[in-house]
């Protein structure tokens, strides 16, 4: 090989190792990967002591949540449009993910109307939603702690003859493998949100 040869080959040689270095040391400084949309609180808060009952009759407590992460939604089953569209979302979400290899949190659905929300109703009402949803329900004053401990309003509007509303809040909440509540999703939802940010949340990237 002739000597100008020789020195361009050293040359794309070092400007190919001096690249690498470059993009191996811009990766370093920028860290993982960031969630764009959900807001990551600064410090994971310990959720209050829970004592409700899911979709299949069954105790439902802390100890519910621990060992897995999960996404809570609190809704019901007479709601007219956030409560469907939002755990529509969430299941088209979940598929996308898990398509991809992924895995993605389990749902749980606490109804903010337990006076209709029976058990049975719930578990006839997530159905629709696929097997990754849960529904909780219980006593009011049980169901109100854990929503004032998470910033969550719910409120009966509209009573008639023909029944009534519930005016809520259409956030959804992070919760990790520790029972801990890591980060929100503020309305309004979409789904490539949570897809883009919830593999990143969860460690599962």
């Amino acid at each position: 090989m002739n000597p100008v040869k020789r020195l361009l080959v050293l040359l794309f040689v070092s400007l190919a190792f001096a690249g690498g270095a470059f993009f191996t040391y811009l990766a370093f400084v920028a860290g993982p990967p960031q969630p764009s949309f959900a807001t990551v609180l600064p410090q994971p808060k310990a959720l209050p002591d829970i004592s409700l009952v899911d979709d299949a009759g069954k105790p439902f407590t802390l100890e519910s949540l621990r060992g897995e992460w999960h996404l809570l939604f609190f809704g019901f089953t007479h709601c007219p449009d956030i409560c469907p569209a939002t755990l529509q979302q969430l299941a088209i979400a979940s598929r996308h993910v898990t398509e991809s290899g992924g895995r993605f949190p389990q749902v749980v659905l606490v109804s903010v109307d337990p006076e209709r929300d029976t058990p049975d109703v719930l578990a006839a009402y997530v159905r629709n939603f696929g097997d990754n949803v849960r529904g909780v329900t219980g006593d009011l004053d049980r169901i109100r702690a854990l929503t004032s401990a998470l910033g969550i309003y719910f409120a009966k509007a509209e009573v008639t003859d023909s029944g009534y509303n519930v005016d809520h809040s259409a956030a959804v909440l992070v919760i990790d493998d520790d029972a801990r509540w890591r980060a929100v999703f503020s309305a309004p939802q979409d789904v490539e949100r949570f897809v883009h940010d919830i593999p990143i949340l969860t460690g599962a990237t």
